[in-house]
């Protein structure tokens, strides 16, 4: 363990024999709520990311984020960098750019120009090597159909860091061009686009398959941090007819299903404490919706001129439900959620007498605190168990 990291690790409980991972998930603006969860970490472990942890992995905007860690960092610095940034991304391409009618919707060559200004020419050997840890970002290669891991592992041996001299502003570009919004960086796309938006899995069989030894399952101590998931909850009654035209609503549909149930899924494996030699993962994510919302501290939105409501509470599940990863408007109240997650942490810990980020945010039945499940299964056991009730759906 690094010397900057020892008060780290006690402080936030992490064993000290384990090596710790900090893995960021992409969704766009809504990343700023991930940096005020960052900035109370850092705060409350008295040093930035970059001297705690061995290994940054990150999909997208977790990318961006997880490059500037990279590049030295904190995370006060990045909370100051990120509304620069955003404003730098979301530029319209032209004045007829739309992202169904006339894609990309954005221009990246202002990004481009500002990781340039940023960043600089450093390959992911020279930021690894400056910093003492690992880095890992995603991206979806379109021309091999599979996801490309950039990543530097330090106790590799030198022939297996095949991109040690890949730019890091090169990683940062691929991993966060999503179809429709931006130009592919020639066969890349967006790292969040197929099952890595978070990146947890990939960061840890990367470290652990390839890692030559210095990581292993039983000793690894994962920080995971969402952007804010959508759970489409839709009544039963209302599924077989959809409101509006069923192809536009279902692949809609699909598009935040398939990214939430792959981060479900890998938060699932980590849980199992026989899977991967048990590792010790702490997941903190929100889903965006009044009922998680709602237990959050009500922080006040009178400043925040995009929505009407004055508070958190106010927000409506449709108002919710439009924070998409370009929606710039809604940045502050993503900012606000964050603030607010902050203090639900505190106050969690407080009442449970466990450590800020020291344990994984789940209640007593294993679910997330604030991601909103129904839990409707007695009525599927009852439903699916009665003949008459299956013979009588639609068909």
């Amino acid at each position: 363990m690094r010397d900057t990291a020892k008060q780290a690790f006690d402080v936030l409980k992490i064993p000290s024999d384990n090596r710790a991972l900090l893995c960021l998930d992409g969704g766009g603006i809504r990343g700023i709520m991930t940096i005020q969860l960052l900035r109370a970490l850092a705060t409350r472990a008295g040093a930035p990311c970059h001297q705690i942890f061995d290994m940054v992995a990150g999909t997208s905007t977790g990318g961006i984020i997880a490059g500037l860690i990279a590049s030295g960092r904190t995370a006060d610095e990045i909370d100051d960098l990120y509304q620069k940034l955003v404003a730098k991304v979301f530029q319209k391409r032209d004045l007829f750019a739309s992202q169904f009618l006339n894609p990309p919707a954005w221009s990246k060559q202002s990004y481009r120009r500002a990781l340039k200004e940023l960043i600089g020419d450093v390959t992911f050997a020279d930021v690894c090597a400056a910093r003492g840890l690992d880095l890992l970002l995603t991206a979806h290669d379109v021309a091999e159909g599979e996801e490309t891991f950039f990543s530097f592992l330090r106790e590799r041996p030198a022939h297996g860091n095949t991109y040690g001299g890949v730019l890091l502003r090169a990683a940062m570009e691929a991993t966060m061009s999503a179809p429709t919004y931006f130009t592919p960086m020639e066969r890349f796309v967006d790292g969040g686009t197929t099952t890595y938006n978070n990146p947890a899995l990939a960061a840890i069989l990367e470290a652990v398959q390839y890692g030559a030894g210095g990581y292993s399952c039983g000793k690894l101590t994962v920080y995971s941090f969402g952007t804010g998931c959508r759970t489409q909850l839709i009544a039963p009654a209302e599924v077989p007819h959809p409101k509006g035209l069923d192809t536009p609503f279902w692949l809609s549909w699909l598009l935040v299903e398939s990214p939430n149930d792959a981060s479900d899924m890998q938060s699932d494996i980590l849980r199992a404490t026989k899977v991967l030699g048990g590792v010790d993962y702490r997941r903190f994510q929100l889903s965006l919706d009044p009922v998680a919302v709602g237990k959050l501290p009500n922080l006040s939105l009178t400043d925040v001129d995009v929505t009407d409501a004055d508070n958190l509470h106010q927000l409506t599940d449709k108002e919710l439900s439009t924070i998409a990863l370009d929606n710039v408007g809604y940045f502050p109240v993503m900012r606000a959620l964050g603030d607010a997650f902050v203090q639900y942490l505190e106050k969690n810990a407080t009442e449970t007498k466990r450590a800020m980020f020291g344990y994984d945010l789940l209640d007593a039945h294993g679910k997330e605190l604030l991601v909103t499940r129904t839990g409707d299964t007695a009525r599927i056991a009852k439903q699916m168990g009665d003949p008459a009730w299956v013979d009588g759906l639609v068909t």
